[in-house]
């Protein structure tokens, strides 16, 4: 069965599909590289990444491209405060950018493309425009679209655009939501600003144009997903749409997935309101990537998201509950006296959850009951294993389980030490001073550092030295590493 995803376009549920090799193109808009992403932008993220890993797993292969938009208004405006190139200037925001991403295990898009190394294709897309009459030039050289040549304007946001005022413009990349105005194509050179040399004259392109430049160039019209926030839909998305399918003459994506906006305590994020995180803030507290990653996609896409630390704290306690069931299934493997045969309830359990799992996928990507049947399972499997009756029999089917949720949430391979390793360093670098003091202890043992001192511990105990075994516990729990010691043998987590 195919996913059925919401499409903006239309606003309504359709069966998302591939046009063509049962490969599915999509497009994504990325990053301004003007500054540190925020965990409103890494939900949109983290919920496309959901989606190419939901078709991957329903079958689909990926051709996804995302583009890097290195020039803008504000880039412009901040590399020239900070008395330096675009280039320069967003070359360490677009590093951050991609540390960030793989901390939180967000896949990279098979293709990344840059502004800026697609400018004569968004030349050659205003000329096309301009030959129709539909970009017009202005006296100081820039060039604009005229969006009443398009009747189709509004299709995407559903808005009201019948008066449309012909010739009024906004030549500023982000506006008023609900500015229906010809908006900037190419912008003419000014003092000081990233400029080039082009047919169309100096200067640079706005930021709507870029999109469909690099949308375009790498997977042609009428490509399968177009995905983004639901800030961009106006006028972004509508802008896209508008001059893509002007130049083309064919439709531009079939399909148009939107992330909602996230709110911080109940509150919408601001810096003004004292809620505004970046995904590094949140890691020198002490929280860990893996319960950021969790938090974020476990609320489906469609649905506002109120982001909270209680939220945060129970998505990692969640994570643990897993990742101890995990290791209890592997020493249970390992066990030779595991019993052979299935418990016969819990094997048909596991498949009606498995299937529970992937239809809620399916089903809108609805991650908060995919969720919930991986979790009704964990919490029936403990229980045979607590009281004995789990068998080999049950393996394979939970591990099945297992490996197709982790296939999407991607949460059960602890990397949140490095993650935070990295994090601090990146502070101290950066001469932050914000770290959590629990956060720079963990930091002073290593995971074989742990591993040789629970050796030891175990050693002691079989020697009945009970005082080095609790010396070491103690040890251990000073540096923030927490020892379960459990029928199936020893387990260790850092808080």
């Amino acid at each position: 069965m195919p996913i059925e995803l919401f499409n903006t376009l239309g606003s309504r549920v359709e069966p998302l599909t591939a046009s063509r090799d049962n490969t599915l193109r999509m497009y994504c808009c990325g990053p301004t590289v003007y500054d540190y992403g925020h965990i409103g932008n890494f939900r949109t993220f983290l919920h496309v990444d959901v989606l190419r890993r939901a078709a991957r797993l329903n079958g689909l292969s990926l051709k996804h491209v995302m583009n890097i938009t290195d020039v803008d208004d504000k880039i412009i405006r901040n590399a020239g405060a900070a008395g330096m190139s675009i280039g320069d200037y967003t070359a360490k925001y677009e590093k951050a950018f991609f540390e960030d991403m793989d901390a939180l295990g967000v896949e990279r898009p098979e293709i990344v493309a840059h502004a800026t190394e697609s400018i004569p294709e968004m030349v050659a897309l205003v000329e096309q425009l301009a030959s129709e009459d539909i970009a017009y030039k202005t006296e100081d050289g820039s060039w604009y679209f005229r969006i009443a040549k398009f009747p189709d304007y509004g299709k995407l946001s559903g808005k009201d655009l019948e008066g449309i005022e012909d010739g009024a413009r906004v030549d500023v990349d982000e506006y008023e939501k609900d500015a229906a105005r010809d908006f900037a194509l190419w912008k003419a050179t000014k003092p000081g600003e990233a400029s080039w040399q082009t047919e169309i004259g100096e200067g640079r392109p706005g930021w709507h144009i870029e999109c469909s430049a690099m949308a375009l160039k790498h997977l042609g019209t009428n490509f399968d997903v177009h995905a983004g926030g639901e800030d961009l839909t106006f006028p972004h998305h509508e802008n896209e749409i508008a001059q893509s399918e002007c130049a083309t003459h064919q439709p531009f994506a079939r399909h148009w997935f939107h992330v909602r906006f996230l709110l911080v305590e109940g509150k919408k994020m601001s810096k003004s309101e004292g809620n505004f995180f970046t995904l590094r803030d949140l890691l020198l507290k002490g929280y860990r990537a893996s319960a950021i990653r969790f938090l974020l996609i476990s609320v489906p896409y469609r649905n506002q998201m109120n982001f909270t630390f209680e939220g945060l704290t129970e998505s990692a306690n969640a994570i643990e509950r897993l990742r101890t069931f995990v290791r209890r299934l592997d020493a249970a493997v390992k066990n030779p006296a595991l019993p052979e045969s299935a418990n016969e309830e819990l094997l048909a359990l596991t498949v009606s959850k498995r299937d529970a799992y992937l239809a809620a996928l399916q089903n809108d990507l609805n991650t908060a009951e995919a969720r919930a049947a991986v979790f009704d399972m964990v919490r029936a499997a403990n229980i045979t294993l607590d009281n004995g009756t789990f068998g080999r029999g049950n393996v394979d089917a939970v591990q099945k389980l297992l490996n197709d949720f982790d296939a999407v949430f991607d949460v059960l391979t602890d990397r949140d030490a490095a993650v935070s390793k990295a994090a601090v360093a990146w502070a101290q670098t950066e001469g932050r001073t914000d770290v959590a003091p629990e956060l720079l202890q963990a930091q002073s043992i290593t995971d074989e550092e742990i591993e040789a001192l629970i050796a030891e511990r175990t050693d002691a105990r079989k020697r009945r030295n009970f005082a080095r075994g609790d010396a070491i516990r103690n040890e251990l729990l000073e540096k923030g590493i927490v020892i379960e010691d459990g029928k199936d043998g020893v387990t260790w987590k850092r808080k």
